[in-house]
C-alpha cells in the first residue's frame, strides 16, 4: 500500500520569510495508520526564503536521525509547488511500517530553490498505531535509539545561500565517482580540438574493482550537481576578401572552367 497525496489546500501567504517548518503532525502526535493525516508547514525563520523556493518533494520516513538508520517509506508527492499551498492531506497505508517503537515516523521535504540548489527539512516525530508492516533491523535500531521528538537536522544546499561557501577549484578536481557529498561537482566540459592527433588513447583514470550489489542499494542522497563554467572565449571577424565582388575577367575565366 502507498502513502498517497489526496489534495493540496490553503494558499501560501505572500509574507513568507523562510524555509519550511512543519506544523502538523505535531511533535509526539499519536495517529492511526491506515487512514488520512493532515500535513502542514509554515516559515521557519531561517534562510532561504520560501519565496525563493519553487517546487518540493514530500516523503514519509521512519527510523533514526542518521542517514544510515532511516529510510523513505514512500512518496507523498514528487511534484509539489509552493504556489499551490502549505498543507496536504495524505492517506497512510497500514502496511508501510510498524506500530512500534513510538515516534518512529517523520516527514521529509526536499525543496528546490529558484536560483539553484535545494534545502531538505524534516518534521518532528510522531507515532502511527494499527500498522501491520515491519522495519528493517537498522531502521528499528535507529528509531529505538532516538530520544525526544526532533527529526534529522536541516540540510541546506541552496546555491544562493549567503552562508554557504562557494565551490572551490579543489572540489572539481575530485573524480565524480569518488564524491560522496549531497552536492557533486562535475569538471568543465572539454572543447573538442580541430583534429584528432592521438593514435593510442589511454583511460583518463586507472581501472578499479567492481562489486555487484546482492541486495537493494540505499536511495541516493545527492540532490544537485554543479558543473564548472567554461573559461575559453572565441572571437570572429568578417572575411572582407571573400565578401569582395569578383572582377569581371576572373568571373569569365571561372565560368569557362565550370563549363568545361
Amino acid at each position: 500500500m502507498q502513502f498517497r497525496l489526496l489534495a493540496l489546500l490553503v494558499a501560501i501567504t505572500p509574507f513568507a520569510l523562510a524555509d519550511v517548518e512543519f506544523t502538523s503532525p505535531a511533535a509526539g502526535a499519536k495517529l492511526t495508520g491506515g487512514g488520512s493525516i493532515n500535513i502542514g508547514w509554515k516559515d521557519s525563520g531561517s534562510a532561504p526564503s520560501i519565496s525563493d523556493l519553487k517546487t518540493y518533494q514530500l516523503f514519509l520516513c521512519a527510523g533514526g536521525n542518521d542517514d544510515s538508520t532511516f529510510i523513505q517509506l514512500t512518496s507523498i508527492t514528487t511534484s509539489g509547488t509552493f504556489a499551490a499551498g502549505n498543507k496536504a492531506i495524505g492517506n497512510v497505508g497500514a502496511g508501510v511500517g510498524a506500530s512500534t517503537p513510538s515516534n518512529a515516523y517523520f516527514l521529509k521535504m526536499i525543496s528546490v530553490a529558484k536560483e539553484g540548489g535545494s534545502v531538505t527539512n524534516y518534521s518532528p516525530r510522531f507515532s502511527l498505531s494499527g500498522m501491520t508492516g515491519t522495519f528493517p533491523p537498522n531502521v528499528l535500531a535507529g528509531a529505538k535509539a532516538v530520544t525526544g521528538t526532533d527529526g534529522p537536522p536541516t540540510v541546506n544546499q541552496v546555491a544562493n545561500n549567503a552562508n554557504a561557501a562557494p565551490a572551490a577549484a579543489s572540489d572539481y578536481a575530485i573524480p565524480y565517482t569518488m564524491q560522496t557529498g549531497l552536492t557533486k561537482f562535475a569538471p568543465m566540459q572539454p572543447v573538442p580540438p580541430s583534429k584528432i592527433t592521438k593514435k593510442n588513447p589511454t583511460p583518463q583514470y586507472p581501472t578499479s574493482a567492481v562489486s555487484l550489489a546482492s541486495t537493494f542499494l540505499p536511495t541516493p542522497k545527492q540532490v544537485t550537481t554543479m558543473t564548472m563554467s567554461q573559461t575559453f572565449s572565441v572571437s570572429s571577424m568578417e572575411n572582407t576578401v571573400a565578401a569582395a565582388p569578383m572582377p569581371s575577367d576572373d568571373m569569365a575565366k571561372f565560368l569557362a572552367r565550370w563549363k568545361d
